[in-house]
């Protein structure tokens, strides 16, 4: 089932961005970079561990290292819904 950012970021989930550099396949010698971005749990980050074992897996690419950020947007307690409307003439 498919949630929708909101839904993620009311859910405790934040922005994960990773900058990965790898090998390329044809020229070992040169490193060339991949930005991947995914709505996250902190701190044990399983959709980004996902996609690093899909990538050793799949990928003919070597990884030579992953730099990566983690940022909540909304935290649960800081969004309320609001009820009412003030009409201003």
């Amino acid at each position: 089932m498919e949630h929708s950012e909101t839904e993620l970021v009311l859910k405790g989930y934040g922005l994960t961005t990773a900058e990965m550099y790898y090998h390329m396949p044809d020229y070992p010698h040169v490193l060339n970079s991949f930005i991947w971005q995914e709505y996250d749990l902190a701190p044990d980050h399983e959709k980004l561990f996902e996609f690093i074992e899909f990538w050793h897996d799949e990928i003919e690419g070597l990884l030579h290292s992953v730099r990566f950020t983690h940022r909540k947007l909304i935290r649960p307690g800081e969004w309320r819904n609001v009820v009412g409307e003030f009409i201003v003439h």
